[in-house]
């Protein structure tokens, strides 16, 4: 039993990471959505005074790992603070469509 015990601690998971994946995406807002058996996190770029947006990646995952992931997510930028300093907040949540500051083309 000991030996069995030990064998699974010794299992290591091998981890792919395609290319594609690995360039990743850049995105500036998610949405989140949960059903009693599931979180939908969307990942979405939006662009400057642009009213329409895409979804670059959606994650679904059950309640116990949106759990972990929150508190994963709560150590990294624990960590990150403690290197860099405070991640500041904006004072108000950006409005829809965001607009990041520069001019406004017009056609």
């Amino acid at each position: 039993m000991a030996n069995q015990d030990q064998s699974k601690k010794e299992q290591k998971l091998n981890i792919e990471l395609p290319e594609e994946i690995a360039e990743g995406q850049y995105v500036n807002l998610a949405m989140i959505a949960h059903s009693n058996s599931e979180f939908v996190i969307d990942f979405i770029k939006t662009m400057p005074s642009v009213p329409k947006a895409k979804v670059k990646s959606r994650i679904i995952i059950t309640p116990e790992h949106a759990k972990r992931l929150l508190y994963a997510l709560k150590d990294n930028i624990d960590k990150f603070e403690a290197n860099f300093g405070d991640i500041k907040e904006a004072d108000h949540p950006p409005k829809f469509p965001m607009n990041f500051g520069g001019t406004v083309g017009e056609a």
